[in-house]
């Protein structure tokens, strides 16, 4: 909504360009963290956090999202397995000249961070009614992703860092959380406070990858 056309008096709110700056700033500091404290989160920072996931949109209104705590040490023990196998044959599996940068980097926050969230997508859910799936089935995780992103921005203003591992085998993590057989991995994430952070993303100050121009991405037709 314009700066200049506020509430009709209906109770709708009014999004002026003061808040659209500081939505732009808090999207510019949501980084994928990697380096965490080992500070445990309180509950109720994170109950916080978790209360966005439910306000984000599904199709159908299907809310199809399933956030699994992970603190079993056998259970982690296993993803970190997973990491560790998937990490190997990635770095393998670079050209010469890139593979020493691929070593350097740090892809995931496993030791350190105090929580960990398996995010699944309910995949038989009959909440919905199938509205919106019968030619996109892939809408329902699609819908899993807008939820992890409303977690994401919800963490970082409790002071919360996120860090998505997708270097991982989804059928090896399914396993090890025993979970129902219709949920499919979507993401597991690492979660607490950030030993530090950037408004640059860390694969562009490593110089594995700049943001390429905006404009690339918008066509016409």
């Amino acid at each position: 909504m314009p700066a200049d056309r506020g509430a009709a008096g209906d109770g709708t709110p009014h999004f002026d360009d003061g808040f659209y700056a500081d939505f732009l700033t808090l999207l510019r500091w949501r980084r994928d963290v990697r380096g965490f404290d080992r500070l445990p989160v309180p509950q109720s920072e994170l109950a916080l956090a978790l209360e966005a996931v439910d306000l984000a949109p599904s199709v159908g209104n299907s809310q199809p999202w399933r956030f699994v705590t992970v603190a079993d040490p056998q259970r982690r023990a296993a993803v970190r397995a997973s990491f560790l196998r998937c990490n190997a044959e990635a770095l393998a599996g670079q050209p010469d000249d890139r593979a020493p940068l691929y070593a350097r980097l740090k892809l995931e926050g496993l030791d350190a961070a105090p929580v960990h969230l398996a995010v699944f997508c309910d995949e038989g859910t009959s909440q919905g009614h199938g509205l919106g799936i019968r030619t996109m089935r892939e809408m329902l995780r699609y819908s899993v992703v807008t939820a992890i992103h409303n977690f994401w921005l919800a963490a970082r203003c409790r002071g919360l860092g996120v860090g998505w591992v997708s270097i991982i085998e989804p059928d090896v993590v399914t396993a090890a959380l025993d979970v129902p057989p219709d949920w499919q991995l979507v993401a597991y994430l690492c979660v607490g406070y950030p030993r530090a952070l950037d408004d640059v993303p860390e694969l562009e100050r490593e110089g594995w990858q700049a943001r390429s121009d905006g404009r690339l991405r918008l066509i016409q037709r």
